[in-house]
């Protein structure tokens, strides 16, 4: 192996793709990362681009600027669509090819509607900006076309947004939209009374936050009714239209659905022709090397992968970007002649969701917050993973505010006509 000649391919600018591209800083390779969008995303805080209450610029920053000072990282912006195995390439979809000589696939995941892909249309998920300023605009407009409305069933239909999935995600969504309808739109319109918005969210399982302590989803449950919010609880959704949504023998009219319920890996795993449990997920090995491609590595929600206990690793943040921590260092110690096996292990740092502007539920194992302190704290966590200072600072000063007065800055109407149905 020529080690100054060692090409590194990293397809994924998320968590996963840049943590080990970070690490691998001084090692003798040069490295290509290719990503289908120009900046790098800080998802956990994407529904408060969704919900109006920070900027998509305060989220997301250019991988360009974020390698500048990395003379040895080229950076592509193109879309994969195949890897060839035995060539050892990276296939682009404008018929061009990378080639590689280690190769990392950070690929995250996507939107899964359980067999009914015909509900995306209806009921939009959460992954990337433009998902953000899609459902920014369905929710902004569903108030618009409220106030113009004059039939009473069909306004109030207007003002009910059907949240499906309990998770972080989905109860973030809740506790967020019930405030910004309640508190920072009330008296801005002359027709309608925004306080009559109705969020429901609808959990197949019997508990919200089904990964968190039963106590906590317990505190989470009465955090969000004391908002506001309709919890529906034990019954699957068995449909998605113009009209609303069906779960269980209950139909429930709504302007607005989102779609928190669930995700599926990326074309990962049919790009290698490798083996993949039912979301996707790549099968990988225990140093997170594709089976019979040890060159071949995948990490974030790409991969599956077990603890110790046999509980997968969840898809958050420190998951992927420990991972690629992992690799790098793996990858290190082959260059220097190490070839033994490096299991990965990983440390769950711990769950943390928000609950509107004044509560969250924070579970570390040995200790579990709830409620203002624990908000405070998950602010805080998050902040702190921010990159640079700018945004450190206009997160924290869009937040103090929306505290303060419940006003929220990025109220913008964009992307055109809304498409649904």
């Amino acid at each position: 192996m020529n080690q100054a000649s060692h090409h590194v391919v990293v397809v994924g600018a998320g968590f996963g793709g840049l943590e080990f591209t970070r690490a691998l800083a001084g090692a003798p390779v040069r490295i290509t990362m290719i990503d289908k969008r120009n900046h790098h995303l800080f998802q956990p805080l994407l529904y408060q681009v969704a919900t109006t209450a920070l900027a998509t610029s305060e989220i997301a920053w250019p991988v360009r600027h974020l390698l500048r000072k990395r003379k040895d990282v080229t950076t592509l912006l193109a879309n994969v669509v195949g890897v060839d195995r035995a060539g050892k390439r990276v296939l682009l979809e404008d018929g061009s090819a990378v080639a590689y000589d280690t190769l990392l696939l950070a690929t995250g995941a996507r939107h899964a509607y359980f067999g009914h892909d015909e509900w995306e249309p209806f009921a939009p998920g959460l992954k990337t900006l433009e998902d953000a300023t899609t459902i920014r605009r369905r929710i902004l407009l569903a108030f618009e076309q409220a106030e113009r409305e004059t039939d009473p069933a069909k306004r109030q239909a207007l003002l009910t947004i059907a949240i499906v999935g309990g998770g972080p995600t989905g109860v973030e969504l809740a506790g967020t939209i019930v405030e910004l309808a309640h508190d920072t739109l009330r008296g801005e319109f002359r027709n309608i009374d925004t306080r009559q918005t109705r969020v429901v969210l609808i959990e197949a399982s019997d508990r919200i936050l089904a990964n968190f302590a039963p106590k906590l989803s317990d505190y989470a449950t009465k955090a969000l009714e004391r908002l506001g919010v309709t919890i529906e609880l034990g019954r699957a959704v068995t449909r998605c239209d113009a009209e609303g949504v069906v779960f269980g023998d209950k139909h429930l009219s709504a302007g607005t659905i989102l779609w928190a319920a669930g995700v599926a890996a990326s074309p990962a795993a049919e790009w290698l022709g490798a083996a993949a449990d039912r979301a996707g997920m790549v099968l990988v090995e225990p140093d997170l090397s594709v089976p019979g491609s040890p060159e071949i590595f995948v990490v974030g929600d790409a991969a599956h992968v077990l603890r110790p206990d046999g509980r997968p690793v969840p898809g958050v943040a420190p998951a992927a970007k420990q991972q690629g921590r992992h690799v790098a260092a793996t990858l290190k110690a082959r260059l220097a002649g190490d070839t033994s096996p490096r299991p990965f292990r990983y440390r769950h740092d711990g769950d943390l969701a928000t609950i509107g502007k004044r509560a969250a539920v924070i579970d570390f194992g040995w200790i579990k917050l709830t409620g203002w302190a624990a908000w405070w704290l998950w602010g805080i966590a998050h902040i702190y993973f921010l990159i640079g200072f700018r945004n450190r600072l206009a997160v924290s000063l869009s937040w103090l505010w929306i505290y303060a007065t419940g006003q929220r800055s990025a109220r913008l109407i964009t992307q055109g006509d809304d498409d649904k149905g």
